[in-house]
């Protein structure tokens, strides 16, 4: 892979400068609920793709094709649930939702690490195995207007911060901690977001 530029001594491809810099744009939008946040998830998706399969990390690579069919799905998902005043409609999770998301995410996580592990396709299978379940779980929850996708990201990051390090990509770790900062505050927005939303509804009945 062609390298662009070097930060703190650490070789950065153009595709991981540019591929995460979108990324961190795409928390931003997501916490104002923009349609935006789509489009620029599918062109940063298709940079990182090529920045972790040169890293051979298949789990975080493979990750990005199925975010990349989220984003078109959360993309129409969105534009059909759009509020006149607040915006895309988002709301908290149910109990019952909460443990499928729980159940989803330590089998899903378990049996991919497995596929991983068979196919020689990572390094670090269940770490990278965990960012892929997570990063897909989230943005399955963003795209259906779930609160409760920013706790997850937050799991992610928590995981990928090290992995990346690990694995030689020192500005990835960098997006990753950058990004712990924007979950919370877009947590903060979408918590309070469903809560107007929902008083909303209840003075309507």
């Amino acid at each position: 892979m062609a390298y662009g530029i070097t930060v703190l001594g650490e070789r950065i491809s153009y595709a991981e400068l540019v591929g995460q810099v979108l990324a961190l744009a795409v928390v931003f939008l997501a916490q104002r609920r923009t349609l935006w946040t789509w489009p620029v998830q599918l062109v940063s998706v298709g940079l990182l793709f090529t920045v972790y399969l040169s890293a051979h990390l298949g789990g975080l690579a493979v990750r990005q094709l199925a975010v990349g069919a989220i984003a078109v799905y959360g993309w129409w998902a969105w534009a059909r649930r759009r509020d006149p005043v607040f915006g895309v409609a988002v709301r908290r999770s149910t109990p019952k939702e909460v443990a499928a998301i729980v159940v989803a995410g330590v089998a899903g996580t378990a049996a991919f690490a497995l596929v991983l592990e068979a196919l020689d396709a990572s390094w670090a299978p269940w770490p990278d195995s965990a960012i892929f379940i997570g990063t897909v779980l989230a943005f399955a929850m963003q795209a259906y207007g779930l609160v409760e996708f920013w706790i997850v990201w937050l799991l992610v990051d928590a995981i990928g911060v090290p992995l990346q390090l690990s694995g030689g990509l020192v500005f990835s770790a960098l997006v990753y901690t950058v990004f712990a900062g924007l979950v919370v505050h877009g947590w903060i927005s979408w918590f309070r977001s469903a809560k107007q939303q929902r008083l909303a509804r209840t003075a309507a009945v």
